[in-house]
């Protein structure tokens, strides 16, 4: 239907969902739709925050035996995206950070039904370089490495280090928000 109108549809996942939260779930349902005007929309908080980190633990780290092997599974899996997922299928990579919680949340679903990636996820994400923790130039890097030159978008969810909210100034806030992105292009150039 979309294809028609000269629209496309991006597929993102989400690190909390329990349908597709990583990147090798929604690629391989946007595969088996294989349909040109259908792709992803990548995230550095989707795949960072579900696959490398967690607000449930001290250390805010997915669980692991050690944090060298917690690294080498995450480089693994960016490795494997940057090789599996054709360029041309990435339509938009979405960029935001991750505050790491003082105290853990609690791992139970709230009162809503959003689970604790989901309220990190609405609440803590600030822009890359203001305070958050997550290999976001890494995972950036990842979807370069593709060959994707597309759009990117600054998601963020920013109610401060303790999710309390906070009054920003539209155009400071701005003004940060392109310094990071550019010191995010600067980051992913290196090497």
């Amino acid at each position: 239907m979309l294809a028609k109108h000269n629209f496309r549809l991006a597929y993102e996942n989400w690190c909390w969902s329990s349908h597709a939260p990583d990147w090798k779930d929604v690629w391989d349902i946007v595969e088996k739709v294989d349909m040109p005007n259908v792709g992803l929309c990548l995230d550095t908080f989707q795949t960072a925050g579900g696959e490398w980190a967690d607000p449930t633990t001290e250390d805010g780290l997915v669980p692991h035996e050690s944090k060298e092997q917690l690294e080498t599974n995450f480089q693994k899996s960016l490795d494997d995206l940057s090789t599996t997922i054709p360029k041309d299928k990435i339509f938009l990579l979405q960029i935001s950070d991750a505050y790491k919680l003082k105290q853990p949340m609690s791992k139970d679903v709230d009162e809503s039904g959003t689970r604790p990636r989901g309220r990190w996820s609405h609440d803590y994400r600030p822009v890359p370089f203001s305070g958050g923790y997550l290999p976001v130039v890494a995972v950036a890097k990842a979807v370069l490495k593709t060959g994707f030159r597309g759009y990117f978008s600054l998601e963020v969810f920013d109610a401060g280090p303790e999710g309390k909210g906070v009054d920003y100034e539209l155009a400071p806030y701005a003004e940060n928000a392109m310094i990071s992105h550019v010191e995010l292009l600067k980051a992913c150039a290196e090497d």
